[in-house]
């Protein structure tokens, strides 16, 4: 059976972020550990998680271990380090986070302070869970748009609890076409046993726009016939999907995109 869920609200506790994804026909689970816009909150506690399986925490949107500020980055560090202990307490996943921007500074110019960050996190959080890198939508400045830069920080830092989340809208935003055999460029850089999960999304933008606007399963610009092909690859069928649509009511994920997400699995 495959894995397909959404991204909820832990509004209530984990307990009814399960019953929510229950509600709309899904088996696996995302949500925030507390608000993803402060720096401060309440830890989620372990719920009754019944068959909903993985479950992953998405880190804070304040997050940016590519800052010039080491305040900045510190207060990053911490930050991921915490919610990798509320993973081990409510048994997920892992952490899935976008690692920020270099601010126009380029990549190389911050891969080494990456690189130090990152092992500073994992030496200090438990064994069991995973810190996992997401892709960026090529927006100016966004860490890890480029497969090349995820490739790169896999390689280097070399640990098992280190892997990686693929988001459709994200990737068509960086210019990334599953056309074009996507398979075989995450061969090319050795990302396919290292992928973790991912995010299907259609995307409000152009091929290459580099717009990080998610939408609607069937009513973006990346459509239904690319996220078929690409939730249908053979190394893809083990991972579960996660849904992050807007909803077609305006309120988020919901069961209709779920719906149209196992349509597209055969």
């Amino acid at each position: 059976m495959r894995r397909i869920g959404a991204h909820v609200s832990i509004s209530g506790g984990l307990d009814k972020a399960v019953e929510r994804i229950v509600q709309m026909g899904g088996n696996c689970l995302q949500v925030f550990s507390s608000s993803p816009r402060s720096w401060t909150g309440t830890p989620l506690v372990r719920g009754k998680v019944s068959d909903i399986r993985p479950i992953f925490i998405h880190a804070k949107y304040l997050i940016n271990l590519g800052s010039p500020q080491p305040e900045l980055v510190e207060k990053s560090i911490q930050s991921l380090k915490f919610d990798l202990r509320v993973a081990e307490l409510i048994g997920a996943e892992g952490v899935i986070v976008h690692l920020g921007s270099h601010l126009g500074r380029g990549f190389s110019s911050i891969q080494e302070q990456l690189v130090k960050s990152i092992k500073a996190i994992l030496q200090d959080s438990p064994a069991g869970v995973e810190l996992i890198i997401e892709n960026s939508a090529g927006q100016k400045g966004k860490i890890c748009s480029q497969l090349s830069e995820i490739s790169l920080l896999l390689r280097t830092i070399d640990d098992s609890r280190l892997g990686w989340c693929y988001d459709t809208c994200h990737g068509w935003g960086a210019g990334i076409s599953f056309g074009k055999d996507l398979e075989n460029t995450l061969q090319q850089f050795d990302l396919v046993k290292s992928l973790v999960c991912l995010h299907i999304n259609d995307s409000k933008g152009v091929l290459g726009g580099g717009l990080d606007r998610h939408e609607n399963l069937g009513e973006g610009k990346l459509g239904l016939k690319e996220l078929g092909k690409f939730v249908n690859y053979p190394a893809f069928r083990a991972l579960p999907l996660i849904i992050e649509a807007p909803g077609f009511d305006g309120n988020g994920p919901d069961k209709k995109n779920l719906e149209i997400l196992k349509s597209l699995c055969v």
